[in-house]
């Protein structure tokens, strides 16, 4: 596979649905030192999976990013798109319930776009964007 680009658009995000999908994607993230992101189907809903974990200690996330991503987190969260279940950081994000696949590729390149420093994609990707 080759690798991701930096931040990932939405049409490259890697669908990790099915077995062994989830960590062939996410150990080529990490020989890449690359923020790991993946959807994954579930049922008629899809899961948007980040970890900065696999980018390696050289890879921070200012206080920032991580404030913004979790405030996007609870925004999606009021807003019925994604389960009160999901994981908001700051190492680890999983935004379980999105309703269909293209809208999880939406937030899945938003947050690996945060992750990388750009909150632009991710403060157009919310509901009621102001």
């Amino acid at each position: 596979m080759e690798p991701l680009p930096t931040p990932c658009p939405a049409h490259l995000v890697p669908d990790v649905t099915g077995v062994g999908d989830f960590s062939t994607v996410y150990q080529q993230a990490q020989a890449q030192h690359a923020v790991f992101i993946a959807i994954e189907g579930q049922g008629p809903r899809w899961t948007v999976k980040a970890d900065t974990l696999t980018a390696g200690p050289e890879h921070v996330v200012e206080d920032t990013v991580n404030d913004a991503a979790r405030d996007a987190v609870i925004r999606l969260v009021e807003a019925g798109e994604v389960r009160s279940d999901a994981y908001a950081g700051p190492v680890y994000f999983v935004l379980h319930g999105v309703a269909s696949e293209n809208r999880a590729r939406e937030l899945a390149a938003a947050l690996h776009a945060a992750l990388y420093g750009d909150l632009g994609p991710l403060k157009a990707a919310l509901p009621g964007k102001t």
